[in-house]
């Protein structure tokens, strides 16, 4: 237990040495403000001194002030007193820029490794918990730099005040420095029990912030399925302990401020003891005796900085324990110097690819999936409709997203073009490449700033996009029409219109490469019909060169209808492929698949049928 601190204190100096490193100039400039602030307030007590020796003692002894005199110590103690604010402002100032730009700074470092980062590490990861490393931790690694120039400018205010204590009096000086020992151990006493408080109020913060965002994020199922009171209770849960755990830090607190305040009390007590005899023998005088015990009285405020110092020094070393997690975090995908071809439909090839995800155990450990693509071979033609078609967990999904490069293989290549992917630069995938997911994501923004995403189109291409989608109409009868927000994920809208927008903020990018994952499901039959021909048109150019290859997901008869070529999977693997026709004639699996539903309904009205004859038989009789 006695070496506890230690680590905690050396590993938060390095990370506060790693903040000064990032923000010298304004560091700097609080460091000087609050030395200024240090000096000024030891000389507060020189002046008190002067003017009790010469304005005060003179006053007692003639029994009047005058003018003069009071003047000449309200101006002394005016002088002192404005540089001593000019001290206090800049240094609050550069202190609070140096934190607000660490924050900034480290938030900007967190979203962009965000970005970086592969799917497959964010799969392993919570979203609540990317929230909390973002802003609760960045917050809590940088908070040390609003009392850090305070006290170091209170280290400049003590040496001043212990040397000038000395040539006052060596004797008073020495009696009252009995109190840094006492202060030292209570100091290290308090960082070791607020330390483990700190880190286990700074982990729950995290917990919070995870189980508030998931509840927020599937509020459709908890209203849906009635289980708020089961979310109560476990929002309840965690923030009981977080609660439990920050009132035993503000109990610490509570117990150590007032011992760590008192002590230099009980230095300026025994230094008025001994220099009260020390007076009445005239080895003092009066404003002596009173510049001394003004500068201990002055001592309690420094060391409470060093305190607040000291006690957030925990919670910037799990802060950064979290935040530097991220930052270091392994699996950044690794990007060539090769660029595809911008001239007609992407070819698509996959040559024994197979992956499996990542998954994070409770105790932090990563294992594996069974693989959930297993040495697939594909070879999509360029211009054609493929229709991915399998069973559920069949893996298709998966392919789609190994396609347009979401996630790499574990082991084989997928090329688009004849170039592998791993080899194509940065960027060089979704600039030919576009997906519309199962999951439908639109942004609390305009419906046109819901399709171009930010890009340079006019309202004729969005129209154009949103007509191919068959968006247009609905979005024509808009309150505001493109100017129409649409809520928190599309709130205000349906999951078919959700979709429709979604299909056309990939039909605007005009995409050599369209994967479509089950992104028509939520639409009526006869409008994905007039979608899927709609793609077929807008994917050939005047001459009838296909410039589209669309790879969809599908499910319904009437999508793999459409398609050239259909890709049937099983199990992660790829069991054959052939146009729709062929498949139904040679492949059993395929066949059970595809006719489920109309094997489904054959037998209800046989078994209708049974029952009407029945129904009649005994009627007869």
């Amino acid at each position: 237990m006695a070496s506890a601190p230690s680590p905690t204190l050396r590993r938060g100096l390095r990370v506060v040495g790693h903040g000064i490193r990032e923000q010298p100039r304004w560091f700097a400039l609080a460091v000087l403000g609050s030395s200024v602030y240090g000096v000024m307030t030891v000389a507060t007590a020189t002046v008190i001194g002067k003017v009790v020796r010469e304005v005060v003692g003179p006053a007692i002894t003639a029994r009047q002030v005058s003018a003069g005199q009071l003047w000449y110590a309200g101006l002394l103690l005016s002088a002192v007193t404005l540089v001593n604010i000019v001290g206090i402002v800049v240094r609050r100032i550069a202190a609070g820029i140096t934190f607000n730009n660490l924050a900034a700074l480290y938030r900007r470092r967190v979203t962009r490794q965000y970005l970086r980062l592969p799917l497959s590490w964010h799969h392993r990861h919570p979203s609540g918990q990317l929230l909390s490393n973002a802003n609760a931790d960045v917050e809590a690694t940088w908070q040390v730099f609003q009392p850090l120039p305070m006290a170091l400018g209170v280290i400049v205010m003590l040496t001043v005040a212990i040397v000038q204590m000395f040539l006052v009096d060596p004797v008073l000086a020495a009696i009252g420095l009995l109190v840094f020992p006492m202060l030292f151990v209570a100091n290290l006493a308090f960082q070791r029990r607020m330390s483990p408080l700190v880190t286990t109020s700074q982990q729950l913060r995290a917990e919070v912030s995870e189980v508030a965002h998931e509840s927020f994020e599937a509020a459709l199922i908890v209203k849906s399925m009635g289980r708020e009171d089961h979310e109560a209770a476990r929002f309840t849960h965690v923030t009981d302990r977080l609660k439990n755990a920050n009132i035993e830090v503000g109990r610490t607190r509570g117990l150590f401020d007032p011992a760590i305040e008192g002590i230099p009390t009980l230095g300026t007590l025994a230094v008025l003891a001994v220099g009260t005899a020390r007076v009445a023998s005239g080895q003092l005088t009066a404003a002596e005796i009173v510049q001394i015990a003004y500068l201990f009285s002055l001592l309690s405020f420094p060391v409470r900085a060093l305190g607040w110092v000291l006690a957030e020094l925990p919670r910037t070393v799990v802060g950064w324990g979290r935040v530097d997690a991220v930052l270091q975090a392994k699996g950044v995908m690794q990007y060539g110097d090769r660029g595809l071809v911008h001239d007609g439909a992407s070819r698509v090839q996959a040559d024994q690819a197979s992956y499996s995800y990542d998954v994070s155990r409770e105790d932090g450990t990563v294992t594996k999936t069974s693989p959930a693509v297993r040495s697939v071979n594909l070879d999509v033609l360029a211009g054609g409709t493929t229709a991915l078609v399998g069973p559920t967990g069949s893996g298709k999904s998966t392919l789609a997203s190994l396609v347009l490069r979401l996630i790499d293989p574990d082991s084989g290549v997928v090329r688009l073009d004849g170039v592998n992917l791993r080899d194509v630069v940065q960027g060089g995938v979704p600039e030919v490449g576009s997906l519309v997911a199962q999951q439908t994501f639109l942004f609390d923004d305009t419906v046109r700033g819901n399709v171009t995403l930010g890009a340079p189109a006019s309202d004729d291409e969005v129209w154009h996009a949103l007509r191919i989608s068959q968006a247009d109409g609905f979005v024509a009868a808009l309150s505001h029409g493109l100017d129409t927000r649409v809520g928190e994920r599309g709130a205000s809208l349906s999951g078919g219109q959700r979709q429709r927008i979604a299909l056309a903020r990939a039909v605007i990018r005009n995409p050599q490469l369209l994967v479509l994952d089950d992104a028509t499901s939520a639409v009526d039959p006869s409008v994905e019909q007039a979608i899927l021909a709609g793609l077929r048109e807008v994917g050939s150019s005047t001459d009838h060169t296909p410039r589209t290859t669309v790879l969809v997901v599908a499910y319904r008869m009437a999508t793999i209808a459409l398609a050239d070529d259909v890709v049937y999977m099983e199990n992660g693997r790829v069991v054959d492929h052939a146009p729709h026709q062929q498949l139904l004639d040679r492949c059993p699996g395929y066949a059970r698949l595809v006719t489920a539903y109309a094997r489904e309904a054959a037998e209800r009205a046989a078994v209708l049928a049974d029952e009407d004859r029945l129904d009649a038989t005994g009627a007869g009789a």
